[in-house]
C-alpha cells in the first residue's frame, strides 16, 4: 500500500505494481541491494571527481563537460527511477493525462510490520548522505566558479545543481508529503467524530 502526496495537480497513481518479494532478513545494517547502493554514489561522485580533476586528466574543456553531463544524467535517471525505490522505498515521477494535464505525483511506500523487517537502515544512510551532500558541493562548486570568473565552468555546475537539487526537492516532498497526509487523515477523522458526535447530542435533545 502506499501513501502519496496529492497536492493541487497531484494524483493518485500506483507505481510499486511489482513489489519485490520481502524476506525474514533482520534489520541490520547488512545492506540488501548492492548494485543499487554502488550505483547510487558512483554516477555523482564520479561527476564530482571529474570536475575537481578535469583540468589534471585532460586539457579538453568539451570532453570534460561531456562527461560530467553524461554523468549528471546517468545520476539523475538512476536515483530517480531505482535507487530511491529500492533502498528507501519512495519514488516522484510526472505524466500527462488524457487532458494534457501535467501531474507530479510522490510516493511513498506505507511501512507495515513485514516491511520493517527489510530495511536496511544502512541503506537508508547512504542514500540520504549521498542525496544530500552532492548537491550541496556543486552549490559550492556554483559560487566558487562565479567569483572565480570561471564562466565556461559555469552552465556545468548549474547543470549539476538543477540535475541533482530536482532529485532531492523530489524525494524530501516524498518523505515529508506522506507525513502530511497522515497528519490531514487523522484531523479528517476526528473532525468528522466531533461533528457526528454534536449531532448525535442534537438529536437527542
Amino acid at each position: 500500500m502506499l501513501s502519496q502526496d496529492s497536492h493541487d495537480d497531484t494524483e493518485d497513481v500506483s507505481l510499486f505494481d511489482a513489489e519485490e518479494e520481502t524476506t525474514n532478513r533482520p534489520r541490520k545494517s547488512k545492506i540488501r541491494h548492492p548494485v543499487a547502493s554502488f550505483f547510487h554514489l558512483f554516477f555523482r561522485v564520479s561527476a564530482v571527481v571529474v570536475y575537481l580533476l578535469c583540468e589534471l586528466l585532460s586539457s579538453s574543456f568539451i570532453a570534460c563537460m561531456v562527461t560530467i553531463i553524461l554523468l549528471l544524467s546517468c545520476d539523475f535517471w538512476a536515483v530517480k527511477n531505482v535507487t530511491g525505490r529500492l533502498m528507501v522505498g519512495l519514488r516522484w515521477w510526472n505524466h500527462i493525462d488524457e487532458d494534457g494535464k501535467s501531474h507530479w505525483v510522490f510516493e511513498s511506500r506505507k511501512s507495515t510490520p513485514q516491511d520493517n523487517k527489510t530495511i536496511s537502515e544502512a541503506e537508508s544512510r547512504i542514500f540520504w548522505l549521498g542525496l544530500i551532500a552532492c548537491p550541496v558541493l556543486w552549490v559550492i562548486f556554483a559560487f566558487s566558479a562565479l567569483f572565480s570568473f570561471r564562466v565556461k565552468w559555469l552552465a556545468v555546475v548549474i547543470m549539476g545543481v538543477v540535475l541533482q537539487g530536482a532529485n532531492l526537492y523530489g524525494y524530501i516532498r516524498c518523505k515529508v508529503g506522506s507525513k502530511k497526509n497522515l497528519t490531514s487523515m487523522a484531523t479528517s477523522y476526528l473532525g468528522k467524530q466531533f461533528l457526528r458526535q454534536n449531532t448525535g447530542d442534537g438529536q437527542t435533545s
